[in-house]
């Protein structure tokens, strides 16, 4: 037996970065709003950031790759990927797990076939997100400082930025040297309290979550004003397809309960904010005899062209103490220096270049070991732990370098044929190659890098190569764009295909630019939404 919920004028799918802003809007605007999240809440009592073994839970417990940590909420990702994506499924998704640096795509990142020739244009400009970039940093708390040369004129972020501390001194003072670009870091931590947020304390451990509630998710940010504006908010609840009616409307979501009960949530207006991966498995699974090839895939494009950003270090070991445990994780100054094409390099597009602390002796000694091509792990411990320790603990500081990955067709997400998750739904298989031009794109940033590390006074460098999993960052699977024929969804996110569906997460980006999204992501959502609480008079709904 199917139990059947009250039917929603709203049904948002995933209670991540975009799912929230979409719940809390709608919901203070009258709409009855039901939003469906596989994962659960996740708070202080679950992190591990204040224990003495923080550092070990990474290796297992929070591990950012789903197919190590297994969570009850996880599906498994198969296939063959130089970079397999990383994810969070909870209340808050990704934003678990981040490391919370903000901020928002380059202008010129929406005109990219009208700059380069390459890849393809949006079919919305930096402009037409202003606003909403505004209030989403506004919402989330953000600390950072005003007045980038390298970005376009933007309204001050509500926080100032937190210290840079002695790490981000001596980066900025190689940049300084060399005459390039450098500016302290925007990140969604609050640097004094604000909100539902507490000021930062500091302790680095952003990533496995803050016991002080000062960075910021979605469970504080946005969930407490959207539950108590009526939006229902149902966890571990893993939908298995969203159904058409006859003339081709979606109708809401079949889900299984953590006991496999199945349920049918109805819904006017159906929102996908399930993140890149998770959104096309979904609509692939959503088959039809109106949609043999999926929900919303009449151009072929779902689960098309996977963008994640390829990622490499290089770490700089200084003589002198640098405290470079103290947080937070995110970026303590970034370099827009090489983020748009020069024409005497061998590549299109660009790279962000992000300070980040080193962490505590596990950290130091793992990336010790990695570096130096010591490819066995129990040679880790001992005395070679403690040399690796002494060396970079408290020492060292590491340049992140963020590459664009521009889309391409054989990236992509399918349906696997013989795996499953606990559910018996077919994983999501990944098929994910990092371009020719991204390889010589990361080449030369980490060679500039090394030349800013010995500009600051390194007296050694660690360098490591592409990171075989993701920084969290999938792009690019349902794109915008005006053309059904190449693209999933228009310029509002609505499926081309299905007038009561959208999509509104990251698998709408044209192309993936070198900043993190998830100021994008989050503008954008908001952007949807206000227009679709606008239209709403005109928005079309099942029979």
């Amino acid at each position: 037996m199917v139990t059947q919920g009250h039917q929603s004028h709203v049904l948002i799918i995933g209670a991540g970065a975009s799912g929230s802003v979409a719940a809390a809007r709608l919901a203070a605007a009258g709409f009855k709003v039901v939003c469906l999240e596989q994962g659960d809440w996740v708070g202080p009592a679950d992190y591990m950031s204040a224990q003495p073994e923080a550092e070990m839970a990474w290796v297992e417990r929070w591990n950012p790759d789903p197919n190590v940590r297994q969570g009850l909420a996880d599906y498994p990702l198969t296939g063959d990927a130089d970079v397999r994506p990383v994810m969070y499924n909870g209340v808050g998704g990704g934003l678990v797990q981040w490391a919370a640096m903000w901020q928002t795509l380059l202008a010129s990142d929406f005109r990219v076939r009208t700059l380069d020739g390459i890849a393809d244009d949006w079919p919305i400009g930096w402009g037409d997100l202003a606003d909403c970039y505004a209030q989403v940093a506004r919402d989330m708390s953000v600390s950072g400082l005003g007045g980038d040369p390298a970005l376009p004129e933007m309204d001050p972020y509500p926080n100032p930025p937190i210290p840079i501390g002695k790490i981000g001194r001596v980066a900025a003072e190689g940049m300084d040297r060399l005459g390039w670009h450098w500016w302290p870091g925007a990140n969604a931590i609050a640097s004094r309290r604000h909100g539902n947020l507490q000021a930062c304390q500091r302790r680095g451990t952003c990533m496995i979550g803050c016991p002080e509630n000062a960075k910021a998710t979605p469970s504080l940010t946005h969930w407490p004003s959207a539950q108590a504006a009526g939006a229902r908010l149902v966890t571990g609840a893993r939908v298995t397809a969203v159904p058409v009616d006859e003339r081709g409307r979606v109708q809401g979501a079949a889900y299984l309960d953590r006991d496999g009960v199945e349920h049918f949530q109805p819904a006017q207006v159906v929102m996908l904010a399930a993140n890149a991966v998770g959104t096309a498995r979904l609509l692939l699974l959503s088959v039809s005899p109106r949609f043999p090839d999926g929900l919303a895939n009449s151009s072929g494009l779902v689960g098309r062209r996977l963008m994640q950003h390829p990622y490499r270090t290089v770490t700089v070991v200084c003589e002198e103490p640098l405290d470079s445990w103290q947080g937070p994780w995110g970026q303590v100054i970034y370099s827009l220096e090489f983020a748009e094409t020069h024409p005497d390099r061998d590549f299109l597009r660009g790279a962000k270049w992000m300070v980040m602390p080193h962490g505590g002796p596990m950290f130091a000694a793992a990336e010790y070991q990695e570096a130096h091509r010591r490819e066995d792990f129990n040679a880790m411990w001992g005395a070679n732990f403690h040399r690796a320790a002494d060396e970079v603990f408290g020492h060292a500081f590491t340049w992140g370098i963020q590459a664009e990955d521009l889309p391409e067709d054989d990236n992509r997400v399918t349906l696997d044929p013989t795996m499953c998750d606990s559910s018996g739904l077919p994983a999501a298989h990944v098929e994910y190659r990092v371009s020719e031009n991204t390889r010589r794109m990361l080449d030369f940033n980490v060679a500039r890098a090394v030349e800013a590390a010995e500009a600051s006074g390194a007296v050694s460098t660690l360098v490591r190569d592409v990171w075989p999993t993701g920084i969290g960052h999938v792009l690019g699977t349902t794109r915008m764009g005006n053309d059904p024929q190449t693209s999933v969804v228009d310029r509002w996110c609505r499926a081309h295909d299905v007038p009561n569906l959208y999509v509104i997460d990251g698998g709408v980006f044209v192309t993936g630019g070198s900043a993190n999204p998830t100021a994008t992501i989050m503008a954008n959502a908001l952007r949807v939404t206000d227009h679709l609480i606008e239209a709403r008079a005109s928005q079309e709904t099942p029979a």
